[in-house]
């Protein structure tokens, strides 16, 4: 049976929830065009969630990995093109650490791109009236450290043809406590991931339209 994985955070900071869960343990063994859904939580800690990510891949041996994560302030689904080579943590993770200017892997290469079909995603999210765009940093806390993790380890896992990482914003329960910040129902989050899953599976070849900017 085809497989796809999807992981969210648990809360981190002085947050209670985590959005990018919230939305995915809701499609957890479900399944949605003939594919398996798996949701695993990962714990928001630099390299215990890159240990817990690949355990569910060898355990699952899923063709698609959906990572996502919170991204406070930010107003839509922002999918990820780049993971970089570094951590530089501005608050100490869930477990204490707080790397700074340290390699995520230690001779790996600068970067990884995304294997979904970035651009057909973004698309596909908006023809269903749900905001998002192409995102060109995915910063340099633990979520990016899952994505760059995640695209370094899959030359382990030639089973997985697309993987990636996207990004939420916060929930309306969370936007409550800072005023005039952007946030999304959960139920549209997960609307969302639908979507994606919907689209990686049916697209053979990404969208060229124009997803950059001009800063």
């Amino acid at each position: 049976m085809r497989k796809i994985l999807l992981t969210g955070f648990a809360p981190f900071g002085a947050e209670t929830t985590n959005p990018s869960w919230d939305a995915v343990v809701m499609l957890d063994d479900s399944m949605l065009e003939g594919t398996h859904i798996i949701s695993v939580q990962l714990p928001c800690e630099f390299d215990v969630s890159l240990a817990v990510l690949e355990k569910a891949i060898e355990q699952h041996r899923p063709e698609i990995v959906l990572c996502l994560g919170q991204a406070g302030g930010r107003a839509d689904m922002t999918v990820e093109r780049v993971a970089i080579n570094i951590n530089d943590a501005r608050i100490p993770d869930n477990g204490g650490r707080q790397p700074i200017d340290t390699p995520v892997a230690e001779q790996g290469p600068v970067g990884y791109f995304s294997t979904l079909p970035i651009k057909a995603l973004v698309q596909a999210l908006r023809d269903k009236g749900i905001p998002a765009s192409v995102s060109h940093t995915a910063g340099t806390y633990v979520c990016n450290h899952v994505f760059y993790g995640l695209m370094h380890m899959l030359s382990r896992y030639p089973q997985v043809r697309a993987a990636g990482f996207v990004h939420v914003p916060y929930s309306p329960d969370q936007a409550a406590a800072y005023p005039g910040t952007a946030s999304m129902a959960i139920s549209t989050m997960t609307e969302a991931i639908r979507v994606m899953i919907t689209t990686t599976l049916r697209t053979t070849q990404d969208l060229r339209i124009s997803g950059g900017i001009t800063h």
